[in-house]
């Protein structure tokens, strides 16, 4: 009888035991998150974003039950002015259930129809509305169902780049890169800081255009992706949060942030698929008086290739070129 009930005593020892070091671990944790966490926000401290994009108005759908959400990516370069015009558009969708991750960037120079307006470029949507009157030019002209949007200001990518990386992120510069992206980047295999990835990621000005920036910038993303994914990113997670945070103007609350962020991180993506909007031969420079330069598309043809990308049953790997 006493052997049994020592038997007791000592089981119920142990179980306090594992549920004492259990608890030791989860007080560890979250002492360590809220200290890198409290460490990012301190290294952004006096920054934020322009007052311009705060908490607009914003009426996508409701994401619901659905397995895929769609997010209006956009970044800007604030400058201290009160509008600015969206160098960056593009809408990522992530699917936990199948752990893909698309991206279709939409270039700024597509010649759109703007709700309530006439037409324009599409970049000058969210001049003249911000992220819902973009939202709803969007929809109009190439029928993406879009639940959340997130406009990132440039210092805070750069920011989150060194952050992330303090040695840089290894990139293969194809040609010298410098006007108007306040680096100069040489040929070669090299690491890049937060800036210099910037500026790598912005450069336009050589034949290829805006339509090497974009390939650009979906190389870029991967690479990022990569990076977040490793076991140290993941480390550097919180810190990463608190360092983007006064950057960046976005509708995901809490609750959601957390959801989607739990997600891709126990579901990530192999890869990241990117699409390119204009696909190749639907297009047609033009020139219009009181807007510039300016693409004219095929909006069927275009319509058709983001929704077999997004809602395919056959996944598209590579952007069009």
């Amino acid at each position: 009888m006493n052997r049994q009930i020592h038997r007791k005593k000592k089981k119920k020892f142990k179980v306090r035991k594992v549920l004492y070091w259990i608890f030791a671990l989860l007080i560890g944790l979250s002492g360590y998150i809220y200290y890198q966490y409290s460490q990012g926000i301190k290294q952004a401290q006096g920054k934020s974003i322009s007052n311009e994009t705060a908490k607009k108005e914003f009426n996508g759908s409701k994401r619901g039950n659905m397995d895929k959400v769609n997010i209006l990516l956009l970044g800007i370069d604030t400058r201290g002015e009160e509008k600015s015009r969206t160098d960056t558009i593009m809408i990522a969708q992530y699917d936990p259930k199948k752990q893909t991750a698309k991206i279709v960037s939409l270039m700024r120079d597509i010649y759109v129809d703007i709700p309530d307006h006439k037409n324009y470029k599409l970049n000058t949507a969210y001049f003249l509305g911000g992220p819902e009157l973009l939202r709803q030019t969007i929809e109009q002209n190439f029928g993406i169902d879009i639940h959340y949007y997130a406009v990132v200001d440039f210092k805070g990518f750069e920011s989150v780049v060194n952050t992330l990386a303090p040695n840089g992120i290894e990139m293969n510069v194809q040609k010298r890169m410098s006007k108007n992206i306040g680096v100069v980047l040489h040929p070669g295999l090299q690491y890049l800081n937060g800036k210099e990835l910037l500026g790598y990621a912005r450069f336009r000005h050589d034949a290829q255009g805006d339509f090497g920036r974009v390939e650009r910038q979906q190389e870029v993303l991967n690479a990022l992706k990569d990076r977040i994914l490793s076991v140290n990113g993941v480390t550097k997670l919180p810190k990463l949060v608190g360092t983007i945070m006064p950057y960046i103007d976005t509708n995901l609350e809490g609750v959601d942030r957390l959801a989607i962020l739990k997600d891709f991180f126990l579901n990530p993506p192999g890869k990241i698929e990117s699409l390119r909007i204009p696909v190749d031969n639907s297009y047609t420079p033009a020139n219009y008086d009181g807007v510039g330069s300016v693409l004219d598309i095929d909006f069927d043809k275009n319509k058709h290739a983001i929704d077999e990308f997004l809602n395919g049953t056959e996944s598209q790997t590579t952007s069009d070129k």
